[in-house]
């Protein structure tokens, strides 16, 4: 009982996450000869038992340092995170075996769908990464929401395109209280 009620308390979080950034990313920082405006949000670990997109999260709870990710119409995503990194058990304050991410975009909220990925990069030891890449996102996206997915385990790349199955270990969306956004500010 006690463990359906916590796994329905996070999603909630994660779908007010989902709500806040889709409000605030709507019209913020439109990228020049947007149509429709940009997304962006910050992003936080997964935690066990979640399925964002047909897509399950990782068997361990992840934390985020910090991170952000943007996408515009025009399918420019960015992705940064640091200190992606496992918390609690025999692997806490490391990436266990994952050495490689990529991102996901679901649109239709976390019901929806993975609709692009991008190609893998590595994720330093120390839990660090970034994603540039272009992707081509549908017309219409609601509900968006952006997987950051393992895409590679001890330095082998896992087949692409992703099987549905291979998880995600972090996403968008806030933390109430870190934010969920690089609180470093020296970057920009």
């Amino acid at each position: 009982m006690m463990k359906t009620v916590i796994r329905v308390a996070l999603a909630c979080i994660l779908l007010v996450g989902v709500a806040f950034a889709d409000k605030h990313g709507k019209h913020s920082g439109d990228s020049e000869g947007s149509k429709g405006g940009s997304f962006r949000s910050g992003v936080i670990g997964s935690i066990p038992g979640l399925t964002i997109g047909g897509v399950p999260s990782g068997g361990a709870a992840w934390v985020v340092r910090g991170g952000k990710a943007s996408l515009t119409p025009s399918g420019e995503l960015e992705l940064e995170v640091k200190g992606l990194l496992i918390s609690g058990g025999p692997a806490n304050g490391t990436t266990g075996p994952v050495t490689q991410i990529a991102a996901s975009l679901v649109c239709g909220g976390s019901g929806g769908m993975v609709v692009a990925t991008t190609a893998a990069v590595n994720l330093s030891p120390e839990g660090d990464a970034e994603i540039e890449a272009k992707i081509t996102p549908p017309a219409t996206c609601f509900g968006t929401i952006i997987l950051v997915r393992v895409a590679g385990t001890n330095g082998t790349l896992l087949p692409t395109p992703l099987a549905p199955t291979v998880p995600f270990i972090a996403v968008t969306g806030f933390h109430p209280q870190t934010g969920g956004h690089d609180d470093d500010d020296g970057d920009k």
